[in-house]
């Protein structure tokens, strides 16, 4: 009953916005961050935990141990998109999905077909020089031996990825309230939605079409009008097929 009025909802709409978390890649393999299995709890062997090494401040003063945590946890290269990416690809496709906001950075979404894909976190597929901002790609990135350096300036090259102590793009983050302060259905997977200040973007959603979709309860199951507690491509492709 609950794919069958999601499935009306969708059809009937044309102001749809997508917001999405780390659930939305484990379903191509990639873990997320803080379930049982994800890079947050497996991170035996390390000096330093996971959220240290993805602060700024560690990057400036141990950018050699940040890139080897760096290339052998966040980069999935070999990932492809799932049902949930390609799903909302064919939503953009037929006009009825407005935007795609996205706390991952893994470019599942955009390799799917999507093209309005609001990247609050970043991109592994952006990188440039902290001196004079020249652009590099991830192939580069990975392939450097050691600390990535410019090939000009001979300063250090990051990615373009928000890390721990730093604040989100402002011109990407009002541009998402936008989207779903005007969305007439929101869609949330994947997310725990205990993460902030991503997961108070919901407090912006004016509309009565709230719908979640994550494997776990969130704190928001009780503002939602359909809740699903399932794989995100699953629903997703039963409501749209």
């Amino acid at each position: 009953m609950s794919i069958a009025r999601l499935r009306t909802i969708i059809e009937k709409s044309d102001n749809i916005v997508f917001f999405g978390g780390a659930g939305v890649s484990t379903e191509s393999n990639i873990p997320d961050f803080r379930s049982s299995t994800g890079i947050y709890s497996t991170y035996n062997g390390l000096e330093y935990p996971p959220e240290t090494i993805l602060s700024y401040s560690f990057f400036k003063k141990h950018p050699d141990i940040f890139y080897d945590f760096y290339r052998n946890k966040l980069i999935y290269k070999d990932a492809k998109p799932n049902d949930a990416h390609i799903v909302l690809a064919e939503l953009e496709k037929r006009g009825k999905l407005k935007a795609i906001i996205t706390q991952n950075i893994d470019g599942l979404h955009q390799m799917a077909g999507s093209t309005n894909v609001l990247e609050l976190h970043g991109s592994l597929y952006r990188n440039y020089c902290t001196k004079c901002h020249k652009s590099f790609s991830l192939d580069y990135v990975l392939e450097y031996e050691g600390v990535p350096l410019c090939d000009e300036c001979r300063h250090i090259v990051r990615p373009d990825v928000v890390l721990y102590e730093e604040g989100l793009d402002m011109n990407v983050l009002r541009r998402s309230i936008d989207y779903i302060r005007n969305a007439d259905v929101l869609i949330v997977g994947g997310t725990s939605l205990l993460v902030y200040p991503a997961a108070g973007l919901i407090d912006y959603y004016r509309g009565d079409k709230l719908i979640l979709i994550n494997k776990s309860e969130t704190p928001y199951d009780s503002r939602a009008n359909l809740v699903f507690n399932d794989s995100i491509g699953k629903v997703l492709r039963e409501a749209v097929s």
